[in-house]
């Protein structure tokens, strides 16, 4: 009886160790599923945080570079309406005392002050003047440039830090005015692309339209058919160092890369 026994209790045994291993394994692998799910969740939320983070960032630069230029406008609005008029005024009123002056010892005296006020209105008009190209925003104006070309429409794609070199920039803004000028008296296209892209070595712009039909001699700058605009792409392009492409497979293409100041 004993030797019966025996083994059926330790086969008895044997099941309930087996299925007691079976559960704890099971549990080991719920929650170890758990973990990964969590250590998953957690890599998520981190991408996530840090995504948010950086749109939170670019967003406040963005602002401060806008509320910069606002600042810089305004700056340039004060100077040319107060300083600068104050200064017209004055250069007016010295012409005229100058006119009815007959005492010859303050003609030295009238004549430094003459040129003093002409050389601070100099300065000022500089001063304006660089303010306001300062203050000029790139992707606003090319947005604003395609919001007003009716002849077709137009999608932008912009990809461009906010600190622009002024050179360049205003480059880029003239290049676009003939390219879509150039779209409207030579092509019947029906869409117009333009492409702002900044790369770690270079400035890339690339205005490209779906036309079928090009003016001949639009493909070379210079050429007797081309007008004043390509030549004057090709003359700003080469005045920054930059690469000027032309094409027409799939109708008429710019591509312009100017290189960034370092490698001038």
């Amino acid at each position: 009886m004993d030797d019966v026994m025996l083994p059926l209790g330790m086969g008895i045994f044997g099941f309930l160790l087996a299925a007691l291993l079976q559960i704890h394994t099971a549990q080991y692998e719920r929650l170890s599923l758990q973990y990964r799910q969590s250590q998953d969740d957690s890599r998520e939320n981190q991408l996530l945080l840090t995504e948010k983070n950086k749109a939170l960032i670019e967003k406040q630069d963005y602002e401060i570079y806008t509320a910069t230029l606002r600042e810089r406008n305004r700056i340039a609005r004060e100077i040319h309406d107060n300083v600068g008029h104050v200064l017209s005024r004055s250069i007016l009123l010295l012409g005229a005392a100058r006119a009815v002056n007959r005492q010859t010892e303050l003609h030295p005296m009238l004549d430094h002050l003459d040129d003093s006020l002409n050389s601070a209105m100099d300065s000022i008009r500089s001063s304006v003047h660089d303010l306001h190209d300062d203050s000029v925003n790139l992707e606003d104006t090319i947005r604003g440039l395609a919001h007003g070309f009716t002849f077709c429409p137009v999608l932008i794609h912009y990809d461009m830090s906010l600190l622009v070199p002024r050179e360049i920039k205003y480059c880029l803004i003239s290049i676009t005015k003939e390219a879509l000028s150039n779209v409207m008296r030579h092509s019947n296209a029906s869409q117009v692309r333009i492409t702002l892209q900044e790369h770690p070595a270079l400035y890339q712009l690339c205005v490209e339209d779906n036309g079928t039909q090009i003016a001949p001699g639009c493909l070379k700058a210079g050429s007797s058919q081309s007008g004043i605009g390509l030549t004057n792409i090709q003359d700003r392009i080469r005045a920054l160092n930059g690469n000027l492409q032309i094409s027409a497979d799939s109708g008429f293409r710019i591509f312009i890369t100017i290189p960034k100041k370092e490698d001038l």
